[in-house]
C-alpha cells in the first residue's frame, strides 16, 4: 500500500484574509477534508499523513475525525515554516516499509481517483518520481521580469507541445524522496538551499528522473477567490450526477 503526505501548514495569503487555506470551506467541508477524501478514495493508498499548522495538530486532527474520515489511516503531525520541511516531517511519520509516497496539495481538493491510481501505478511499474500533468491551453512567453507596472521584455515563445502544467498527488519511490530531502536539509544547514516549488523538483534538481502521466483539469489548485468559485461549480456538478 501507498502513503501519502498532505503538506497543510502554510496559510495561503492569496486566497484573501481569513483562516489557512486548507481550512477554507468548499461545499460545507474545509478544502483539506476533500483533498484528504480524494486521496482515501483509492484502494493503492492505506496510510494520510497531514502536516499541519504546529498550533493546529488537534484542530486538525477533530476537524478530520468529525467529517468521518475514520476509514483509513489518518494521522496528522506538526508541519514546518516551509513546504519542504513539512514534507519531510510528513515523511517521517510514516512506516519505512511502505516503498511509495505520494505527496499531494491540499489546495487541490478535486482530484479525481484515477489520477491518484495511475501516479501509483506509474511507481510500482518502476519510476522514481511520478507527476500528473495537463497540456497547456494558452500561449506562453518567457519574459525577463523588472520591477512592478512596467512592462516586460519577452524574451522568446517556448513551444507549447513540449510544456505541461503539473498537479498532484505527485508519487516517488520512498528512498527516493527520502534521500533528496535528506541532501536538501544538509545543504540548508550549510547555508544554502535548492529553489524548487515541488517534490518532483527536487528530485530533478539532485539528478533524478522524473516521468509524466495523465492529469485531470478537476485537479486544478484552488489559490485564488476565483479558483474557489469553479470549484464550487464542479462540486455542484458532481453532487448533482452522482451524489458525490
Amino acid at each position: 500500500m501507498a502513503a501519502a503526505v498532505v503538506p497543510a501548514a502554510g496559510r495561503g495569503e492569496r486566497l484573501g484574509p481569513g483562516a489557512p487555506k486548507a481550512l477554507r470551506d468548499l461545499g460545507g467541508a474545509p478544502l483539506l477534508v476533500h483533498a484528504v477524501r480524494a486521496l482515501a478514495r483509492s484502494r493503492a493508498v492505506g496510510l494520510v499523513v497531514v502536516a499541519a499548522p504546529p498550533q493546529g495538530v488537534a484542530e486538525v486532527l477533530s476537524l478530520l475525525d468529525s467529517h468521518g474520515l475514520d476509514g483509513k489511516d489518518i494521522r496528522v503531525v506538526a508541519g514546518g515554516a516551509t513546504r519542504q520541511e513539512s514534507v519531510r516531517l510528513g515523511l517521517a511519520a510514516i512506516p519505512e516499509s511502505t516503498e511509495i509516497v505520494l505527496v499531494h496539495d491540499a489546495a487541490r481538493p478535486l482530484v479525481p481517483v484515477e489520477v491518484v491510481d495511475a501516479v501509483v501505478a506509474a511507481v510500482r511499474a518502476g519510476a522514481e518520481a511520478v507527476v500528473p500533468a495537463v497540456p497547456l491551453a494558452d500561449t506562453v512567453k518567457r519574459v525577463r521580469p523588472v520591477a512592478a507596472g512596467e512592462p516586460e521584455p519577452v524574451l522568446d515563445t517556448p513551444d507549447r507541445a513540449t510544456l505541461r502544467a503539473v498537479q498532484t498527488p505527485q508519487g516517488f519511490r520512498r528512498e527516493t524522496l527520502a534521500e533528496v530531502h535528506a541532501k536538501a536539509l544538509t545543504e540548508e544547514a550549510a547555508g544554502g538551499s535548492p529553489v524548487v516549488t515541488d517534490d518532483a523538483g527536487l528530485v530533478e534538481y539532485y539528478g533524478g528522473r522524473v516521468v509524466v502521466v495523465p492529469g485531470h483539469e478537476e485537479a486544478f489548485k484552488v489559490t485564488r477567490p476565483l479558483d474557489l468559485v469553479l470549484a464550487e461549480a464542479v462540486l455542484a456538478r458532481r453532487r448533482a450526477s452522482d451524489g458525490f
